[in-house]
């Protein structure tokens, strides 16, 4: 059975006084690719914080197969495991565009070697080879949305958790996305957290839509759009998150 990312009972909150984001959630990741939904608060951005181990839990347990980032012993292999790129992507200032990835890698426990002879071929997948030696603070909106998607990729991390990883790309660039996300499924789980609801028979595998901290439905993009109405006047896609959230 291959090992894959899973939260049992998990409560967060941002602070004592304040409600729980989550409570009590179990949700084990299923393979291939998984588009997350939800509205604004609906808690996406914090449980793939929560599964990049970018903050802690309450109370709970998140594990990637048998290795748990509360262990100390453990930690390093999980972090390495899962490649996690948030809303917000910064340039590491003096950085090249190349070590900014490069560093990424290193970060996650590869080498300093290893990760720097890999992050040409990283940036290739994602075009930005041309700009390797610029530094990455003079990278427009677009380009750094593009690095954070490679610095998840530089360390061949088994899980992907990519929050809104086309916002601010031009069509062409989520063109060359959605390409790059079908060539690396095969190696590796994959959630997208978006607001877009297209192209999803083409790109996922599972929808997942998430409100107010719990799982309001998940299953098969063919299942997800039978929730529609007939009156949906071709817009199934949204008339089925419409109703689920509904």
């Amino acid at each position: 059975m291959p090992l894959t990312l899973r939260f049992e009972r998990v409560t967060f909150s941002y602070g004592q006084f304040r409600p729980s984001v989550l409570r009590e959630f179990t949700w084990i990741i299923p393979p291939g690719r998984t588009v997350l939904l939800g509205p604004n608060g609906a808690g996406k951005s914090t449980l793939l914080s929560l599964g990049a181990d970018a903050i802690r839990p309450q109370r709970g347990k998140i594990q990637f197969g048998q290795f748990d980032p509360s262990r100390s012993g453990e930690r390093s292999i999980y972090r390495r495991s899962i490649g996690w790129m948030p809303q917000e992507i910064r340039a590491v200032p003096g950085l090249t565009v190349r070590e900014q990835v490069a560093y990424a890698g290193w970060l996650k426990g590869l080498p300093r070697k290893s990760s720097w002879d890999r992050t040409p071929a990283t940036l290739g997948l994602v075009g930005l080879q041309a700009l390797a030696d610029r530094p990455a603070s003079s990278l427009s909106g677009g380009e750094l949305r593009r690095l954070g998607i490679a610095q998840t990729l530089v360390h061949e991390a088994k899980v992907l958790l990519l929050d809104e990883p086309t916002a601010g790309l031009d069509p062409a660039q989520r063109a060359r996305f959605r390409e790059l996300l079908i060539s690396i499924a095969p190696q590796c789980q994959i959630v997208v957290s978006t607001h877009q609801v297209d192209d999803l028979s083409e790109l996922f595998d599972t929808v997942v839509v998430l409100a107010r901290g719990m799982i309001r439905f998940a299953g098969t993009v063919a299942s997800f759009l039978q929730q529609a109405p007939s009156s949906s006047n071709g817009r199934q896609a949204e008339a089925a998150y419409a109703a689920v959230i509904g």
